[in-house]
């Protein structure tokens, strides 16, 4: 699968060198220098807002909008995946955060969600189901 995807990157390098586009590095070089500028960028905000009296949730929404705008991934980068982003980026580089270790828990707290059922669905659904419990939507998967 690996030896695929390489192939491909390479066709495609060659395929734009052809047209007269500038040769890119083939390989996961492109898509490791966006991560890191934008682990680096998320890490940033996210301290940044914090250590001037923001709160979690408020320095988080940009930190993680700004890591999903950068990335240079085809897939969306999950919430856990930018804490983890954010988190390696000041622990490799704690000078540039300081202060900022202190706030690394918030990223992991655990958010529970209280699901409300209204009562008409609740006896509409059969025995030990809840009514709708499975569909997720959007929000509810990446609501952080």
């Amino acid at each position: 699968m690996a030896s695929l995807r390489r192939r491909t990157l390479a066709l495609m390098a060659v395929t734009g060198a052809a047209l007269g586009l500038p040769l890119l590095p083939v390989g996961n070089a492109i898509a490791q220098t966006s991560t890191s500028a934008a682990e680096a960028k998320g890490a940033q905000t996210y301290c940044f807002l914090r250590t001037n009296g923001n709160d979690h949730v408020t320095s988080w929404n940009a930190a993680y909008a700004l890591i999903k705008r950068q990335s240079a991934s085809l897939f969306k980068t999950s919430p856990e995946h930018a804490s983890v982003m954010i988190t390696e980026a000041v622990v490799q580089n704690p000078g540039s955060y300081p202060d900022c270790g202190r706030f690394l828990g918030d990223l992991f707290r655990t958010r529970t969600r209280t699901v409300v059922v209204p009562q008409a669905a609740a006896e509409a659904a059969p025995s030990g189901t809840a009514a709708g419990s499975g569909s997720m939507t959007r929000s509810e998967r990446y609501g952080n």
